[in-house]
């Protein structure tokens, strides 16, 4: 039966089915605990909240289910634990974006003491919190960090876009790899070579981790719907992780608008951008990313640029005007049907039963 596999048996899941994590407060407590009660693996994205925020999500996702869910960071990466900017540089680069603030009536933003909670204290509460899975992105945590987890019997995700990412998280003992190719909405996650030289698409990818690595391997990258996960696992994987088909529904915490945008002809369009964040991710093509193109060699590294372009999107969101939102979506974004959780779930495993047994 393809829901028997090393991740449904070692996480107790009905299905090996995982919800993406989605950072940049896009997640939902709902939304987690949804997945969750279904029998896969409901996330959360933390690496924005504060380590007192990771303990209260944590507690209000045991509020709704008792089934196991992941808690998912960003491993510090290219000083983003605390960047430093000078003044000019600052006010240079809010002068780059200053026409986007007039046109939506808003503010320059002011620079922050810091742009992102420390790293060290959110380790200290996701470790607090004891989530069945501390899953993370650019990079590894610190062996100490690991061998905790492994105190607490709290299994390691870790994200790989390479196999060779994929070899050295496997070297560090970490409990499952997702392997995440190109076709993926959000951010490229990569940690050894740029970003941009490192987009093996999800079809190439997964067998040559699956192959690399002695860990169980979880697929991602262009999956919505059971065509893509029977596929998957043909390949070898022991799960997949899907991520614009549950944004898309309404228990997660993304806007309404971004959500009309999911289900429209403009999702079919998207494209590699560092205009959201100042790192590279896959958004729904607008003005805004079209406009930002020339300037994205000169940008702050993250979380600065994401600290200036945060009020943009969040007036643009009010003003309702998709042509300055930053979207998120993976290239599969023209295979979504399914506006609720449950919904989805239920049909993928029909889907996924049919595709098997043809």
């Amino acid at each position: 039966m393809w829901t028997n596999t090393e991740i449904t048996r070692r996480l107790g899941l009905t299905v090996p089915i995982i919800q993406g994590p989605f950072g940049g407060g896009l997640s939902s407590v709902t939304l987690t605990a949804t997945v969750a009660e279904a029998g896969g693996l409901g996330s959360f994205g933390a690496h924005h909240l504060s380590g007192a925020q990771i303990n209260e999500i944590a507690k209000a996702i045991r509020a709704q289910t008792a089934r196991p869910f992941a808690l998912n960071l960003w491993i510090p990466y290219q000083d983003s634990d605390n960047p430093l900017i000078s003044d000019s540089d600052f006010a240079q680069h809010a002068a780059r974006l200053a026409p986007y603030y007039r046109e939506l009536g808003i503010p320059l933003p002011i620079q922050p003491v810091r742009y992102m909670p420390a790293y060290e204290e959110q380790i200290d509460a996701l470790l607090a919190a004891r989530p069945a899975v501390f899953s993370f992105v650019y990079g590894i945590p610190a062996a100490d960090v690991l061998a905790r987890c492994r105190e607490l019997d709290i299994v390691t995700m870790g994200t790989a876009t390479t196999p060779d990412e994929a070899r050295l998280l496997d070297q560090a003992g970490v409990d499952m790899i997702v392997a995440t190719g190109a076709e993926a909405g959000g951010h490229r996650v990569s940690f050894l070579q740029p970003a941009e030289e490192s987009l093996t698409g999800t079809l190439a990818l997964v067998p040559q981790v699956v192959d690399a690595v002695d860990a169980p391997v979880i697929a991602a990258g262009g999956i919505a719907d059971g065509r893509g996960i029977a596929a998957a696992l043909m390949l070898g994987a022991q799960a997949v992780q899907i991520g614009t088909a549950f944004l898309a529904c309404r228990e997660s915490a993304t806007s309404d608008l971004h959500r009309a945008m999911l289900f429209s002809p403009e999702a079919r369009y998207t494209m590699l951008s560092r205009a959201g964040t100042g790192r590279l991710a896959r958004f729904i093509r607008n003005r805004f990313v079209d406009e930002m193109r020339p300037y994205e060699a000169s940008f702050p590294s993250y979380p600065i640029h994401s600290w200036f372009t945060s009020p943009i999107k969040v007036a643009a969101i009010s003003q309702h005007r998709p042509d300055l939102v930053p979207m998120y979506a993976g290239q599969g974004a023209g295979l979504l049907r399914h506006h609720d959780a449950r919904s989805l779930l239920d049909a993928l495993v029909t889907e996924v039963d049919a595709a098997i047994r043809f």
